[in-house]
């Protein structure tokens, strides 16, 4: 599926999920301590959405893996931080909320791993360096190997067809 708007992104989308549950959890009176856990927690969790949606919008394959391995960090950073509110007394009562929130930043940091793979090995140089011979001769190359990929496949049917009759 192509995407068009980064808010209809299935990992941007999870993303606000994860940054709505860090700031209802962070409204827990046990982040009104010294200490910059509460905002810290936050920005992290703000900047998984808005790194993807930065990327999303730059126009350059290089510049989009980079902001999702920037949104992926931060994905990890909320990860570290409630590891630590787990960990701390001064949470316990919250153990619920972390235990829900926990799997929410772990599956954006999946989602963007694994878009971020696909990118990798995609050779598309992106929308900024597409012009109507790159499209063309992107296109040309993916029915060539649809083509291939269906030679092949019957050339295979028939090898085993002619097996079966021996």
């Amino acid at each position: 599926m192509k995407y068009k708007r980064f808010e209809d992104l299935p990992v941007w989308r999870s993303a606000m999920d994860l940054v709505l549950g860090i700031e209802a959890f962070t409204k827990d009176a046990s982040f009104n301590r010294p200490g910059d856990l509460c905002s810290q927690l936050r920005r992290a969790a703000l900047s998984v959405s808005n790194n993807v949606a930065e990327g999303f919008e730059r126009g350059s394959t290089a510049e989009l893996l980079m902001f999702l391995y920037i949104a992926r960090g931060s994905a990890g950073e909320v990860r570290s931080m409630l590891h630590f509110c787990d960990r701390c007394d001064d949470f316990s009562h919250l153990r619920s909320e972390i235990s829900d929130l926990k799997p929410l930043a772990e599956s954006c940091s999946r989602q963007l791993r694994a878009w971020a793979d696909n990118l990798q090995n995609s050779d598309i140089k992106g929308q900024r360096h597409l012009n109507e011979q790159s499209r063309a001769d992107y296109e040309g190359r993916h029915r060539t190997d649809a083509l291939w990929a269906e030679l092949r496949r019957i050339t295979d049917l028939a090898a085993k067809e002619r097996e079966s009759k021996i």
